[in-house]
């Protein structure tokens, strides 16, 4: 007997994004994965707060989705913030507003949840047999989770995103050469994680790392792409310097504020290829919407305080 789908919202930097999944087996069958970009980074490093009308805007937005989700036979969404919520001066009152509209919690994550929610999305349950860093860039900060064999899953968070990073140093359109390089300086200053051993693999997942691979691929007519070196990185930032973002959006069939963001995200890969020691990334198409319905799958309502315990995989 199929099992019911499961959602998963996640209010980040950036946008907010639905998955409504089916679990079959260890593996999940997307039904619908969608995004609203609203920018709440912005208003962290701005106003510091969303204020009543953009407490709206996001309730609304949400409880939209909630009501997909249910729709679609998911009746347990699971509603999580991240970032924004953790930094903004009304989260307490955005919680407050968007849990009544959705008659459900909205789980504020702690940056090291964060990080072992997006290893068990990339696992699904697998047990680890080498030494892996999996790294998930996001507009507001960026969580890293380290792990090996016999090793305690080690999940950290630095204060460096795309959103941030693009708002503090570019000013044009397309961004400059001069500011892309400032653009890598001023990540790799900020990427305050060292590993406490060279990875066998690095795994970049999340919706950065997988617009990067994105842009590479429709710009080169190249769909086996799966990884990104510092080559791929360079052939990226001179497409993104080559023209405004509202055409390469069109061009390449993108939306043109992820395009906006791609230079930062280049940058901070590079920061990370810089310190694994690694040549390579490899790309996936997962994160914490994955990670937490595999995570309520298996543990319930318990989810959260099971993270450490899962990630560590049930699956051989």
């Amino acid at each position: 007997m199929a099992r019911p789908p499961a959602a998963a919202i996640d209010l980040g930097s950036t946008s907010v994004h639905l998955l409504v999944a089916q679990p079959a087996g260890s593996e999940l069958v997307s039904i619908l994965d969608e995004s609203t970009f609203l920018g709440l980074g912005a208003a962290v490093d701005g106003p510091g707060s969303l204020g009543v009308e953009g407490r709206a805007i996001l309730t609304a937005t949400v409880a939209g989705y909630v009501d997909r989700a249910r729709a679609l036979g998911a009746d347990n969404p699971i509603v999580m913030g991240t970032e924004p919520l953790r930094r903004l001066v009304d989260a307490t009152r955005i919680v407050g507003e968007v849990s009544a509209a959705c008659a459900t919690p909205l789980h504020v994550l702690e940056h090291e949840e964060e990080g072992l929610l997006t290893l068990i999305g990339l696992t699904a349950g697998r047990a680890v047999h080498s030494d892996l860093v999996v790294v998930d860039i996001g507009g507001g900060s960026s969580e890293i989770v380290e792990i090996g064999p016999n090793r305690l899953a080690n999940a950290a968070g630095v204060a460096v995103g795309t959103g941030r990073l693009t708002r503090s140093i570019v000013d044009h359109d397309p961004p400059t050469a001069d500011e892309i390089g400032r653009l890598v300086s001023a990540a790799g200053a900020a990427f305050s994680w060292e590993p406490s051993r060279r990875p066998r693999e690095v795994v970049a997942v999340g919706g950065t790392a997988s617009n990067v691979l994105k842009l590479l691929r429709r710009s080169q007519g190249r769909a086996d792409i799966e990884t990104l070196d510092r080559a791929a990185l360079d052939a990226v930032r001179a497409v993104i310097a080559r023209s405004p973002a509202e055409l390469l959006a069109a061009q390449y069939l993108m939306r043109e504020a992820r395009i906006r963001l791609l230079a930062a995200g280049a940058a901070i890969i590079e920061v990370v290829l810089d310190r694994t020691g690694a040549d390579r990334i490899r790309v996936a198409d997962t994160g914490i919407r994955e990670g937490a319905i595999i995570a309520a799958d298996r543990a319930g309502s318990a989810w959260r305080e099971r993270l450490e315990e899962l990630a560590h995989g049930w699956l051989g």
